[in-house]
């Protein structure tokens, strides 16, 4: 098993992954290869992912709260169980209003 990644052939409640702590994001790895990462994170009110652009889609699924995802200007207001794919070569933040958790898959793909 790779240092970064859960432990396979075991069964997760993802949402209990993380934990919230107090003016931080808290990330878990749950699997980790070249061809893309796939994290379960923890937002705390007021923190949240600076704006960026990425060559690969991402998929963003919130597990528990709500989440606010910006993409090329538009904002989408996540609740639980939402999910939405932030498009490769797009401006994006993550910004938490209230705390949150989510999945985040990025699949490494050939640049689109």
């Amino acid at each position: 098993m790779n240092d970064h990644e859960l432990e396979k052939s075991k069964p997760y409640i993802m949402v209990e992954l993380v934990e919230y702590i107090p003016n931080a994001i808290v990330v878990k790895t749950i699997l980790k290869k070249s061809t893309g990462v796939i994290s379960v994170m923890s937002f705390e009110m007021g923190e949240g992912l600076t704006e960026k652009i990425s060559p690969f889609d991402t998929f963003a699924q919130i597990i528990e709260g709500n989440a606010e995802i910006i993409i090329d200007g538009t904002s989408f207001l996540l609740q639980t169980g939402q999910a939405i794919i932030m498009p490769a070569h797009k401006p994006n933040l993550v910004k938490a209003n209230v705390r949150f958790k989510m999945i985040l898959t990025v699949i490494k793909s050939g640049y689109e």
